[in-house]
C-alpha cells in the first residue's frame, strides 16, 4: 500500500482543516490542509495541534487503545528514513512531523497533561502555582502534616507513622481527584462549554496540591 493510501483512508478526513489560503508547497494545488497533498501526494508542513495531527476528534475522554493505535500507525509512515530521497523541504518537514507526533503522543495520552493542554488552547492560564494557595478543604491536614514534619526532621520518629498515613490519605484524594476529572471529561465532550473547564482548571489545580504534598511527605520518609 503507498504511503498517501494509508491516511486517504479514515485519518485522512479528519486530518483536513478548510483554510481557503493554504496551497500544497509543491504543486500549488488549493483545498483544506491535509497532511498530504490530495493532488501531488507531497507531505505538508504538519498541523500544530495534536488532536487533528492525529486524526482524533476534539475530545478529553478519549480511548487510549485508539490513541495509540493511530500514533504507531502514522509513526510508521512519518519516519524520516523514509524521505530520504524527497526534496529537503519535504525532509524538513517529516522531521517536524514525527517530533510533533511524539509530543502529541505524550501528551494526549496522560490525562492531566491533555487536560492541560486543551485549556491552554481555550485561553485559560495553566501556569505555575503558587505554593501559598493550600485548598480551604485542606487546611487542617497542611497544618497537621506540617506539624509532624518538623517533629520527624527534629528526630522524633514517633512522627512517622502519622506521616505514613497522612500520605495514604493524600493518595487517596488523589484517585478521587482523577475520578472527578473522568466525570468532567465526558460532561465537557457533551456541552463543550467553558464553565466546565472552569471545574476542570480548579480540580486540576486542587491535584497538583495534593500531588506536591504526596511528594513532599515520601521524601521526608525516605
Amino acid at each position: 500500500m503507498r504511503l498517501w493510501d494509508v491516511f486517504f483512508g479514515v485519518s485522512h478526513r479528519l486530518q483536513v482543516v478548510p483554510n481557503s489560503n493554504w496551497a500544497c508547497w509543491q504543486c500549488g494545488h488549493e483545498e483544506g490542509h491535509s497532511l498530504f497533498c490530495t493532488s501531488c501526494h507531497a507531505l505538508q508542513e504538519p498541523i500544530s495541534d495534536y488532536y487533528a495531527l492525529l486524526g482524533l476528534e476534539r475530545k478529553l475522554a478519549i480511548s487510549a487503545d485508539k490513541l495509540q493505535q493511530q500514533f504507531y500507525e502514522m509513526s510508521r509512515h512519518l519516519h524520516p528514513d523514509l524521505f530520504t530521497r524527497k526534496p529537503e523541504r519535504e525532509k524538513e518537514y517529516a522531521l517536524e512531523a514525527s517530533s510533533t507526533l511524539n509530543d502529541a503522543y505524550r501528551t494526549l495520552r496522560d490525562p492531566v497533561k491533555r487536560a492541560n493542554y486543551v485549556l491552554k488552547q481555550e485561553g485559560f492560564d495553566i501556569g505555575e502555582q503558587r505554593s501559598k494557595d493550600v485548598p480551604p478543604e485542606l487546611l487542617e491536614e497542611v497544618f497537621e502534616l506540617n506539624m509532624a514534619l518538623e517533629e520527624l526532621s527534629g528526630g522524633d520518629e514517633a512522627a512517622r507513622p502519622q506521616l505514613q498515613s497522612a500520605r495514604q490519605n493524600f493518595i487517596g484524594m488523589l484517585a478521587g481527584s482523577d475520578g472527578e476529572l473522568q466525570s468532567l471529561f465526558e460532561k465537557y465532550d457533551t456541552a463543550q462549554d467553558r464553565d466546565t473547564l472552569g471545574q476542570i482548571r480548579a480540580t486540576l489545580n486542587r491535584r497538583k496540591y495534593i500531588q506536591n504534598l504526596v511528594d513532599v511527605v515520601e521524601r521526608a520518609l525516605a
